[in-house]
């Protein structure tokens, strides 16, 4: 349990989009951690990017300056691709430094260039690293560079380094010999949905489909998942719900190999009781990515008690911790052999449904998450 601050610290969150949000990984944990911190009595702030439809908001009056407890503010931001997410950081990190906190936390490794700053005008500084974006294949040689000079800054910088998993922990000390805190991410209980708005807007029925959810980004591997199903002799559909995420190209590629395959189905991006209702009624829920940092919606599908098949990389199998099943990294083939065996026996699938809700219940709740963050954040400012 969280004890209540007896003077309230000032915390300062840079890097996510916006919140409240579930644009991708990290505004998903900003939204859910940083309102558990306020609740533990810090005073905390997180720094927005004004988008178009934030500066329409903004007109009209209606733009949000508190969520859940936590201020916001709204960066100036230059609204253009690869650009956005360095203009608003830096402007945040400026903001910040003068300003009157305690502590500044950077989530992501791209707005960590200039965390040196903070640091020089007497903030603790606290990086959380959600993957080695630097490695993802949808940036080009420029942006993983930026990325990298952050990684490095915030090896430098930093007073300490949170990160989601052990093979990023082994990372960075074999690769800096900075040793780092593992926090992993957190879900919120999950309520079963009966099927209703996926019948009215898809056409599907409860464990008639299988699901992939997240950004549609070539490290997520999707295109072997589109190829493995091509292959399936089942009736179950496949849904892939997710927006683009600076991946135009590979959206559009992922549409050509479905083809006019009518019973493979693009939802976009999705939230809310209907993305609930997705979890809770899916056969199965596969992830295939190439790499990852920790998986938010593995996390979920687990929560929301599907049974899991996921690549083999160490950040799904750790999550599972054997209540799921994988396939080799990249291999379309092993991937279909096992899509096929759990469509053709359902009652093996059903086996994992309530193993993985116990797992996730026991290790993974964003309380757990906070009062982690929380510890972490009294060592550096009460030493």
């Amino acid at each position: 349990m969280i004890s209540v601050q007896k003077e309230a610290k000032r915390i300062a969150i840079i890097g996510h989009k916006f919140i409240p949000s579930r644009d991708g990984g990290v505004e998903v944990v900003v939204s859910n951690l940083a309102p558990h911190l306020a609740e533990a009595g810090y005073k905390v702030t997180c720094y927005n990017r004004t988008s178009k439809e934030a500066r329409k908001l903004r007109r009209q009056g209606n733009l949000a300056r508190e969520y859940r407890g936590v201020r916001l503010i709204w960066t100036p931001t230059v609204d253009r691709r690869g650009l956005a997410a360095v203009s608003s950081s830096v402007l945040a990190t400026i903001m910040a430094a003068f300003s009157r906190f305690d502590l500044v936390h950077f989530h992501a490794e791209g707005p960590c260039v200039f965390c040196w700053l903070p640091r020089l005008m007497g903030k603790k500084v606290v990086v959380t690293v959600h993957g080695l974006d630097h490695k993802r294949q949808k940036w080009g040689k420029f942006a993983s560079a930026y990325i990298l000079r952050g990684e490095k800054a915030a090896v430098r910088h930093a007073h300490s380094i949170i990160v989601l998993n052990t093979s990023m922990q082994e990372y960075f000390l074999r690769e800096y010999g900075r040793d780092t805190v593992l926090i992993p991410n957190g879900v919120e209980p999950a309520e079963i949905r009966p099927a209703r708005e996926i019948i009215e807007q898809f056409g599907l029925v409860s464990r008639g489909y299988i699901l992939f959810v997240g950004r549609l980004d070539p490290g997520k591997g999707i295109h072997y998942l589109i190829d493995a199903y091509r292959k399936l002799h089942t009736d179950k559909k496949l849904v892939i719900a997710g927006g683009s995420s600076d991946t135009d190209d590979y959206v559009k590629q992922l549409h050509e190999m479905a083809g006019d395959t009518p019973s493979i189905i693009f939802t976009g991006f999705l939230q809310g009781p209907v993305l609930e209702e997705l979890y809770s009624n899916a056969h199965l829920y596969v992830l295939p990515s190439d790499h990852e940092g920790m998986p938010l919606s593995l996390l979920e599908a687990m929560n929301y008690g599907c049974c899991c098949v996921t690549s083999d990389i160490r950040e799904c199998t750790a999550v599972m911790n054997g209540c799921g099943l994988t396939f080799p990294r990249g291999n379309a083939e092993a991937l279909r052999e096992t899509l096929q065996n759990l469509c053709d026996h359902p009652d093996q699938a059903e086996a994992y449904r309530s193993e993985a809700r116990e797992v996730i219940s026991s290790k993974y709740t964003w309380q757990e998450i906070a009062e982690q963050t929380d510890r972490l954040y009294r060592r550096l400012l009460d030493g």
